[in-house]
């Protein structure tokens, strides 16, 4: 299982790298073997502002569709528009090409409740 160290992640399977004041999100190694083929990826929440644990978009994969929830409190400024033609990438590479979206942080204590990798690994032990 690949979880990678300068990342930061949620209870709920996503990743977190933070730059700054934006973030850039998308799920975990784990999240992407456990759903399966992911055949379509919905964020339609571009330019608005959405708090911590709120649903901001929907990932369907061959078997499942399952909401992904906001890790930080800010507004949504982009989504991976290559994951429109190629879901897949999330499953083919979920750490890189396959990042989901990108938001400004509201509150960047917000990142305080994330978990590092030694707690993410704990987690799926």
């Amino acid at each position: 299982m690949n979880i990678p160290q300068v990342l930061l992640y949620t209870k709920e399977h996503e990743w977190v790298r933070l730059e700054g004041d934006v973030v850039t999100i998308g799920i975990t190694d784990y999240a992407q073997g456990e759903l399966g083929d992911i055949v379509f990826i919905e964020v339609d929440t571009i330019g608005d502002s959405i708090g911590v644990d709120e649903v901001f978009g929907t990932i369907e994969a061959v078997k499942t569709v399952s909401d992904m929830f906001a890790p930080v409190a800010g507004e949504v400024l982009e989504f991976n528009e290559n994951l429109e033609d190629e879901p897949e990438l999330v499953n083919s590479d979920p750490y890189g090409a396959g990042w989901i979206m990108k938001m400004r942080v509201e509150n960047p204590e917000d990142s305080a409740s994330l978990l590092d990798h030694e707690a993410y690994a704990k987690l799926l032990a």
